[in-house]
């Protein structure tokens, strides 16, 4: 089992409640994540293409084990429909340590 700090808070932005509901569940089923939380009504600025885009979108906060996050993007990138979507991991910190020991027990393989 992981130490505490090795637990990652990985952000994923969706198009849609659905997409982001699919990806969560798959996600959760596969123990790449232990939990993932969605967050409707989050509005991106963005460019891509030359473009300046302005989209509603869902996100995705998941929690797993830093050993899981090469897995987890690779998986995120064959699912999701955009041809780059957003998977960043950043380090959970602070986190209680029956919860941080519940994230890496559920991410195991």
């Amino acid at each position: 089992m992981l130490p505490p700090e090795e637990v990652r808070v990985v952000l994923v932005t969706a198009p849609d409640a659905e997409t982001g509901a699919r990806l969560a569940r798959t996600l959760v089923e596969e123990r790449l994540a232990a939990c993932v939380s969605l967050v409707p009504g989050v509005r991106s600025i963005y460019r891509w293409e030359g473009r300046i885009h302005d989209d509603a979108e869902v996100l995705l906060i998941v929690k797993t084990g830093a050993d899981r996050c090469e897995a987890l993007g690779a998986r995120v990138r064959t699912l999701h429909p955009y041809a780059l979507p957003e998977v960043l991991a950043l380090a959970a910190a602070g986190g209680s340590a029956d919860y941080m020991a519940w994230v890496t027990a559920e991410t195991q393989p």
